[in-house]
C-alpha cells in the first residue's frame, strides 16, 4: 500500500496534527499514522469521516488512479 500524501498535505493545509485529526475521527493518533504511511487500509466508514474533517471528497484524498482506466 503506498504512502497518502495527498491525506497528509490536507491535514498540513488545516495546520492540524495527527493527534488532533485523530480526536475529531474519534481514533487514535497511531491509527491516523497508519493511514498516512499506508500501513493501513482504512474503512470506508473512517474514510468518510476523514474527508468530512478535512473538507474533502474520497476521490481527492483516497481514490488511486494509477494504472488509469483501462478501455
Amino acid at each position: 500500500m503506498a504512502k497518502n500524501l495527498r491525506m497528509k498535505a490536507a491535514r498540513a493545509a488545516l495546520d492540524l496534527s495527527q493527534d488532533e485529526l485523530a480526536k475529531k475521527v474519534k481514533v487514535t493518533r497511531q491509527t491516523i499514522s497508519a493511514v498516512e504511511n499506508g500501513d493501513y487500509n482504512p474503512t470506508i466508514n473512517l474514510c468518510i469521516d476523514i474527508c468530512r474533517a478535512l473538507g474533502k471528497t474520497l476521490d481527492e484524498l483516497f481514490w488511486n488512479d494509477e494504472g488509469g482506466n483501462k478501455k
